[in-house]
């Protein structure tokens, strides 16, 4: 492709989407900036054209399907064809379900789930007839594996997955060559700690250990220039989602025991604490960083959990096959020590 790529970003004014906005605008893409508060937004289409890029700031609430598909529809008016859709936007509430409500469940669920399907269908609209373009879905170890405190969320996140795991197979039936991909994050150094809903005592962080978004922004990159099924991203999510295929009764008592401490800190959770689940934080909230630099590390193991899978499955063949050699030998040892003209020649020996 000679052009420069063609991008839509949600979630873009902060956090992992800012992060992997600055990384394409430095490869000098064009990018279609979405999240909800306008002068955050403005702020990062403009770091993205200082760095190389062109960025088009589309402030929209993602629950609004009708306004996701005319922002895609701008992009493709502005910038050119969308080449790649990363969906990075999310909401959340740090609470025990006992004190969640249903519209808490349900904003949560509209922007995390919804908001996501309404970027696939917006991207879809213009990739189809083009049978090309890639749909990269930020995700997290918490599509596999539920938290306590972050129910509201992680039900989100194993909605996306599902759904993702339809459109695989759609795809595949129709010979599509349109891309999907879903990178599993770990814990990532965000401002969303700030500024996310809490019912708790402490104030909320993340589960360490804690990755910097531009460690997160690499990967996610690397996962648009070579779009997978899926990519796991640090060793934390790697454990966390095996673990909750192989011992996921272990893993309720664990999370109880070290989770629910384990996304608090000392600091009490201040009254009149700035939320963003119905509307923006400030536009001086909005930033790349959390508040956690001191501990957040920017090394990052990415894999493709397909090459996971068949290094169990074939090791798995061959610990069944050595077994079922063993137990074969075994058998036809012990048919043997009672043959008949065994047992007729030992007496004679012994005789």
């Amino acid at each position: 492709m000679n052009r420069p790529l063609t991008i839509v970003i949600t979630g873009a004014s902060a956090g992992v989407g800012r992060a992997t906005a600055m990384a394409f605008a430095r490869m000098g893409a064009r990018i279609g900036l979405i999240a909800r508060q306008e002068d955050a937004l403005a702020a990062t289409a403009e770091d993205v054209n200082r760095a190389g890029g062109t960025g088009l700031a589309l402030p929209l609430d993602l629950a609004d399907a009708d306004a996701v598909r005319a922002a895609a529809d701008r992009v493709e008016t502005e910038l050119g064809p969308i080449d790649l859709w990363i969906n990075a936007a999310m909401l959340t509430v740090f609470s025990p379900i006992r004190e969640l409500s249903a519209q808490e469940i349900r904003r949560v669920t509209d922007v995390t789930y919804l908001g996501s399907v309404n970027g696939v269908l917006a991207a879809l609209a213009h990739m189809r007839p083009r049978n090309r373009g890639t749909i990269l879905q930020v995700g997290s170890a918490l599509a596999y594996r539920g938290i306590p405190l972050q129910s509201a969320y992680c039900g989100a996140k194993f909605a996306i997955r599902g759904f993702l795991g339809s459109l695989h197979s759609e795809l595949d039936s129709e010979g599509s060559s349109i891309r999907v991909c879903m990178v599993e994050l770990p814990a990532v150094n965000t401002p969303q700690f700030d500024w996310a809903r809490a019912h708790v005592s402490g104030r909320p962080r993340p589960v360490a250990p804690v990755y910097q978004p531009e460690a997160v922004a690499d990967a996610l990159v690397k996962a648009a220039l070579d779009p997978r099924r899926e990519y796991w991203l640090g060793w934390s999510s790697i454990k966390t989602i095996v673990g909750a295929q192989l011992m996921p009764e272990y893993l309720d008592g664990y999370l109880a025991r070290h989770v629910v401490s384990g996304q608090q800190t000392d600091r009490a959770v201040l009254p009149g604490r700035v939320d963003n689940l119905e509307t923006p934080a400030p536009g001086e909230m909005h930033r790349t960083h959390g508040r956690f630099d001191d501990e957040a590390v920017g090394d990052l193991v990415m894999i493709d959990p397909a090459t996971v899978r068949r290094a169990v499955i074939g090791t798995s063949v061959l610990l069944a096959a050595g077994l079922g050699a063993a137990i074969a030998l075994a058998a036809r040892a012990h048919t043997g020590n009672n043959h008949p003209l065994r047992r007729q020649s030992a007496r004679r020996a012994a005789a």
